[in-house]
């Protein structure tokens, strides 16, 4: 007979279709739960995580671990919280707790075939990574996201633009990511990589070594793995004012980030009437490029990105670019 443990996730576990010898709902100290069912019989928990108080202290599971078998109990976890992070999954596995699931067909299997260490252990190997990509974004990445703000502002070109002059002076080191969409298939370049949006993680552990990593966001919300992100405007009429019109609060998101004019023809005192208008700083403008020919004036961009120290700056050995996002 089995036990349930339930609290903000019961509706989802009333549809489990087990033998139940006791179900109880509610929030408990960890403690009370070991005390409940340390001298109680059964043959498999389900346990809602969201009935452990404080259920994102990694602590309170320590104080299950240590006072029941774990091996007998599927951890039924919430969806999307921070639960559910590669970092707080691989603390479980490190206390002995293989059998986590976010979903009903989950707890079923694992109720079935409950994991070993050796169906888990990728978890820890996943999180190390990710963890030393964290330090390194932290520290001054090597990740660069180019997001457009305007309509087709001109990211894929831009990033392809980018990739070729970042190729040039630091050789096939650098990476070009796009995520869904499929566009870089016409630019018949290996290093320009489409992906779906849950592919990204692995995509990042993947290239992880290389000197520099440009990801076209599209519409990716995220952007937390990036150390540095261009929002790129193109500052034609139309466009702004179509901006405008979809978010009128836009430019005040956008203070205090790298705002690139892309495709840009104005004038350092249109930049200053525009700079007053949308109270808010430029950090570059981006004349129109050719995407066929070497363009002079990322010199002076990539010198503002902290990518390079002085025009043609060379690679250093082993192809790493010295003083990388440094400021």
């Amino acid at each position: 007979m089995n036990v349930i443990v339930s609290n903000e996730q019961r509706n989802v576990l009333s549809g489990l279709d087990i033998d139940v010898i006791k179900n109880i709902s509610g929030e408990y100290e960890a403690s009370e739960l070991v005390e409940m069912f340390k001298n109680f019989f059964y043959n498999k928990m389900v346990l809602d995580v969201t009935a452990i108080k404080d259920y994102h202290n990694i602590k309170n599971f320590q104080v299950i671990a240590m006072g029941l078998d774990v091996e007998k109990i599927v951890f039924f976890l919430p969806e999307g919280t921070d639960v559910c992070t590669s970092n707080f999954l691989s603390k479980l596995v490190s206390m002995g707790i293989y059998n986590f699931t976010t979903n009903i067909e989950g707890i079923k299997y694992l109720l079935e075939h409950p994991n070993s260490y050796k169906e888990v252990a990728h978890i820890q190997q996943l999180n190390e990574v990710s963890t030393a990509i964290t330090e390194r974004v932290e520290n001054g990445s090597n990740i660069l996201g180019i997001r457009n703000v305007t309509e087709h502002a001109g990211a894929t070109t831009f990033v392809y633009i980018l990739k070729k002059e970042l190729k040039a002076r630091f050789g096939d080191s650098i990476i070009a990511i796009e995520i869904n969409k499929n566009d870089f298939q016409y630019f018949g370049d290996k290093n320009m990589i489409s992906i779906t949006a849950d592919q990204l993680d692995a995509t990042l552990i993947k290239y992880s070594g290389a000197a520099v990593i440009l990801i076209d966001l599209n519409d990716f919300p995220g952007d937390s793995m990036c150390g540095d992100v261009l929002y790129l405007l193109e500052p034609s009429v139309i466009k702004l004012n179509k901006l405008m019109r979809r978010n009128n609060m836009i430019f005040s998101k956008l203070q205090h980030k790298k705002i690139v004019l892309n495709k840009s023809l104005l004038t350092n005192k249109d930049i200053t009437d525009f700079e007053f208008e949308a109270k808010t700083k430029v950090f570059y403008n981006m004349p129109p490029l050719d995407d066929r020919k070497k363009n002079p004036v990322f010199d002076d961009f990539l010198m503002r990105l902290g990518l390079i120290n002085k025009p043609e700056e060379k690679k250093e050995s082993g192809g790493k670019i010295f003083g990388l996002f440094r400021r």
